[in-house]
């Protein structure tokens, strides 16, 4: 019998990267470029794991249970110049290159099979430059970044799944509690550096467009990022959630409830996210406020309290505490989570809703999602310094299934299927490019918009080649 998942499992938000072009990485965080043989790389730069090595069977694994891969060669890379020596020798084997930060690619995207993986989860160190300006490795997980942030009462606006490397989240977009207040997470990234697909270490501060096309245009596309540089805001001292349940709803009473979810959060406040999830016969919104509580916003909670059988409050918590409730399940499990749409309000599901609450609510295991977006994310200048495409879409859906066991996950991929294919019929084709579906067709369009042939121009000047792939990775022109 499947387990139902509850909130503690699945609210985690998204619930809610040729020597003969070198340039100095951002700070002291990579090291400096060493001459070394490829005989004492190894030792110095990178490690190599080979299938039968212990470490190889760690490294190769990520958060998904359901992603099985097997690359011919892992390297652990300690520096830039470790980076750049192991895509010197995937050039010269003509290996195929994914790229691994935190390894939680919902597609298994930074693995592969036959080629070669690059491990970035050394690359985790993390300098201040001044009091607002932060350095990072794509390998700090989000923990460890707030870890460094908090007590200094600064905050990026992130995610909330406490082991999600930062690479992966910043170069697909990254939103999360505070984005609606702050922007998404590419929006705070001042500055980059890069391994090509040529070996060549790269800055961003050399070529303005490269730092657009990494601002939301996708991981695994045209390089390996080693370093980040963001700018900082000042935290919030607080954060408060509140949270509202529904028991055994049928589809008419969640198809109401998910209606006034749409009117009522289009009036929230900036400092606040919400989240509407169908748990199978369950709904739950959640509400979470970063600044003082007001009139405006009370009376949206006591619309909410009057659709919900019981409505749940916390005092404003410090946001240290306050945010690690979100940080989710540490361990690997089984299951399928995609973005099942971007909307502009609730006419743009209206036509197909039934059909996918009826499914979800027959389905144990199986989850609907609804987040908000809005607020500084459609800042103009975001808009304009990015190549994150659906800023004028206020809402962000996702798909979500678990399994406990290997061999109940057929049932549940082909129900997971036939939802999101309600959804495309209905023209739902815009998608956040962080939340992936190997099933999508025309993922190219869905996830990068009117960009594509931008980031295809990046992609030809830094990887001209294509050395750097997956099966959704932006294609050379």
């Amino acid at each position: 019998m499947q387990k139902k998942y509850h909130r503690k499992d699945f609210l985690k938000l998204a619930l809610l990267t040729n020597l003969s072009f070198y340039s100095k990485p951002l700070h002291f965080l990579a090291g400096e470029k060493k001459d070394t043989e490829e005989s004492s790389a190894g030792k110095e730069n990178l490690v190599y794991y080979k299938k039968g090595d212990p470490q190889y069977e760690v490294l190769r694994k990520g958060f998904n249970k359901r992603i099985d891969k097997f690359p011919l060669l892992i390297a652990e890379c300690k520096n830039t110049e470790g980076v750049a020596e192991a895509i010197r020798y995937a050039i010269q084997k003509g290996l195929p290159v994914a790229v691994k930060s935190g390894g939680h690619c919902m597609e298994g995207f930074s693995c592969n099979n036959g080629g070669m993986v690059i491990n970035l989860s050394l690359l985790n160190k993390t300098g201040w430059i001044n009091n607002n300006t932060i350095i990072t490795g794509p390998g700090t997980t989000l923990s460890q970044l707030y870890d460094e942030l908090l007590p200094k009462k600064k905050i990026i606006p992130g995610g909330s799944c406490g082991g999600v490397g930062i690479g992966g989240l910043v170069l697909g977009g990254g939103y999360g509690l505070m984005a609606r207040r702050y922007g998404l997470t590419c929006d705070s990234l001042l500055e980059l550096t890069m391994v090509d697909g040529t070996g060549a270490i790269r800055n961003s501060k050399d070529d303005k467009e490269l730092l657009w096309a990494c601002r939301g245009g996708g991981n695994g596309n045209f390089g390996v990022v080693t370093e980040l540089k963001f700018k900082t805001q000042d935290a919030p001292q607080t954060l408060q959630s509140f949270r509202f349940k529904t028991h055994n709803v049928n589809t008419a009473k969640a198809k109401q409830i998910l209606k006034n979810w749409f009117e009522q959060v289009k009036h929230l406040p900036e400092s606040c996210f919400s989240a509407f999830v169908l748990n199978r016969k369950t709904v739950y919104i959640l509400v979470t406020n970063s600044d003082r509580h007001n009139d405006a916003l009370q009376k949206i909670m006591d619309t909410f309290s009057k659709l919900a059988d019981k409505t749940t409050k916390t005092k404003p918590q410090p946001l240290a505490t306050a945010l690690k409730v979100y940080y989710g399940r540490p361990q690997p499990q089984f299951f399928k989570n995609a973005s099942a749409g971007l909307y502009k309000d609730f006419g743009d599901i209206e036509n197909c809703i039934d059909k996918v609450i009826d499914t979800v609510i027959a389905t144990p295991g199986m989850i609907y999602q609804v987040n908000t977006l809005g607020g500084k994310i459609q800042q103009t200048e975001f808009e304009v310094d990015s190549a994150f495409p659906h800023r004028a879409y206020p809402y962000f859906s996702e798909l979500q299934t678990y399994w406990e066991t290997e061999n109940q996950g057929k049932k549940l991929l082909e129900k997971f299927a036939a939802v999101q294919n309600l959804f495309t019929a209905n023209g739902n084709n815009v998608q956040y490019r962080n939340y992936p579906d190997i099933n999508f067709k025309n993922w190219d369009a869905m996830y990068y918009g009117n960009n594509y042939a931008r980031l295809q121009q990046v992609k030809n000047k830094y990887d001209p080649k294509n050395l750097i792939r997956h099966d959704q990775s932006i294609k050379n022109a």
